[in-house]
């Protein structure tokens, strides 16, 4: 299993860093049988963050014909509705991108080749699309998984459900070849699910142990009978 984590700027660190920990551990407790790589819509590049201007690399441009997953993550910047948008000249652009409000920085995306890229994974079907936290509204608003199940921040639920698709209220989604975790945290859980599903739970529980984590709530699929009201 390959997976892409795409990086895009404004993105949220701690939605890259704990799926690609988990992942590359998963690759090398099943002897290679994961690899995991940094790629934006751009191709190689630094890309800075929302966090304290804090930058990682991208080795690669995202490629829609490689199978595997492509992981989205969300962005980090202020919370609530954005207003005016601060000033972007005068040499500001790391400024902006702490400075955002998070629905501005993801939005800022469409403007990019990524919803292009995502549209062409997600019509291929050795890709499966995953998201961390506000990385399913990325899809979502581009018009790309509507009609889907899916997951993000408890904050962004509403819009989510705003775009068609159905919004669960759950830590991780899995509605097949479309895998989403809720909050920034959540990277470390949706990582460990996708090891279980792609590798074994063996390999799942070997990364678990090593990072003294354990996965948290029940993954939310579309099996079993509906649960009546309580």
């Amino acid at each position: 299993m390959h997976v892409q984590i795409v990086l895009f700027d404004g993105f949220d660190p701690l939605d890259v860093i704990a799926p690609y920990e988990v992942l590359h551990a998963g690759g090398s407790a099943s002897g290679g049988a994961v690899t995991v790589e940094l790629v934006s819509a751009e191709g190689p590049r630094e890309v800075v963050s929302g966090t304290g201007g804090l930058a990682l690399r991208a080795t690669a441009v995202l490629d829609p014909d490689r199978p595997g997953v492509v992981l989205v993550p969300g962005a980090s910047g202020r919370v609530g509705e954005p207003g005016e948008t601060p000033d972007q000249d005068a040499g500001a652009k790391a400024q902006w991108q702490q400075d955002e409000f998070i629905p501005v920085l993801l939005g800022r995306t469409l403007t990019t080749e990524l919803p292009g890229l995502l549209k062409a994974a997600i019509d291929n079907p050795q890709i499966s699309l995953a998201a961390v936290c506000g990385g399913s509204l990325v899809p979502a608003m581009a018009g790309l998984i509507e009609g889907r199940t899916a997951t993000t921040h408890h904050m962004g639920l509403d819009m989510l459900d705003a775009t068609g698709v159905h919004a669960v209220r759950a830590r991780v989604v899995d509605d097949g070849d479309l895998v989403t975790g809720a909050g920034v945290t959540s990277g470390l859980d949706l990582g460990l699910y996708l090891l279980e599903r792609e590798v074994g739970p063996r390999i799942a529980h070997a990364v678990e142990e090593l990072f003294a984590h354990e996965r948290r709530g029940t993954v939310w699929r579309a099996h079993g009978p509906v649960p009546a009201a309580f």
